[in-house]
């Protein structure tokens, strides 16, 4: 009786230890490539939202037509706009940008908080 209990105990705190490794790894990678990963997003959301407020109040076409112009690898980025305040709107991972229209300029990107 007292190995049953022994063996189901070991069988219960293998969970634990599955999920206190997977957390260490996932810390792990992050330290290791999250700033990298970080900077492609900014990257790429700068990037869409700038070309999709071109696209969208410049060119004057329609926010779904211009998502069609999205490069290969952009799939995980989302847009969204406002069209009285003429800016578009572009999230990638865990960060967004903006884009607006601005009389003479174009299309330009909110300054970038740190």
């Amino acid at each position: 009786m007292a190995t049953a209990n022994r063996g189901a105990r070991r069988r219960r705190g293998r969970p634990l230890l599955w999920l206190g490794a997977t957390a260490v790894v996932l810390a792990a990678l992050w330290v290791a490539f999250g700033s990298a990963a970080m900077g492609y997003g900014h990257t790429g959301a700068a990037y869409a939202a700038r070309v999709a407020c071109s696209c969208r109040f410049v060119a004057g076409r329609s926010l779904e037509d211009c998502a069609k112009d999205k490069v290969g690898g952009m799939e995980l980025v989302t847009l969204s706009e406002d069209v009285p305040g003429e800016r578009v709107t572009a999230r990638m991972l865990l960060v967004s940008d903006t884009a607006r229209m601005k009389p003479g300029y174009g299309c330009v990107l909110d300054p970038w908080e740190a």
